[in-house]
């Protein structure tokens, strides 16, 4: 008779994986990818480490699916930002907001998402969540573009741009060679980079 998975089995497996997961998460919001060696995650989760390679073919797959999950909850932050009140300007403005204050908020994790260097299949997400930003702030300058709020420019270029700006504006107070940032008055910076993030769009001095 073939072996069937009963159901305790399979929650078993899943509640296990989920372990996992959530453990690598914090070895990466702690110290980055780089902190994240499988022998700590196998010990944080109270697993061998060959438990892990049956839930993930290799280190790539497990840090590839963190990675999607750390940063589409970033992504998930910009959008209900987007989706407030107000015109097109004033909701980007405060997504941008969304985007640098939670950056500096959670400085290791940020700089993980953004910055650090990475395994290929991880860098591959990171490129496909820089495509998701720009989407979402595509639409919005096509939505200011149509209310008056922007001039006409190409949409699409701009938000890539945007993108580019804000993230590499961040890298630089992200560094983990920076003084740890999570208690200082993140303020003046935030403000700066919106500032020339909402001049390039449009056009004026703000």
């Amino acid at each position: 008779m073939a072996y069937r998975e009963t159901e305790k089995m399979r929650q078993r497996k899943a509640l296990a994986r989920e372990k996992i997961i959530n453990c690598t998460y914090e070895c990466v919001a702690e110290g980055g990818f780089r902190s994240a060696r499988i022998t700590r995650i196998a010990g944080l989760a109270e697993v061998a480490t060959g438990t892990i390679y049956r839930h993930f073919e290799s280190r790539e797959d497990l840090f590839a699916e963190v990675f999607q999950l750390a940063t589409q909850k970033e992504v998930d932050k910009v959008a209900e930002a987007l989706n407030t009140s107000g015109d097109a300007a004033a909701r980007l403005e405060a997504a941008l907001r969304q985007f640098a204050g939670r950056a500096l908020r959670g400085p290791v994790m940020a700089w993980s998402l953004l910055a650090e260097p990475v395994d290929p299949k991880v860098e591959e997400e990171r490129l496909a969540y820089r495509k998701a930003y720009a989407s979402l702030f595509e639409k919005t300058i096509r939505e200011g573009i149509t209310e008056g709020c922007f001039p006409d420019q190409n949409a699409q270029q701009s938000s890539t741009c945007l993108v580019g700006a804000i993230a590499e504006s961040l890298v630089g107070p992200l560094s983990l060679t920076q003084p740890n940032r999570e208690n200082e008055d993140n303020d003046p910076l935030v403000d700066a980079i919106i500032r020339f993030c909402m001049q390039g769009l449009t056009g004026t001095r703000r």
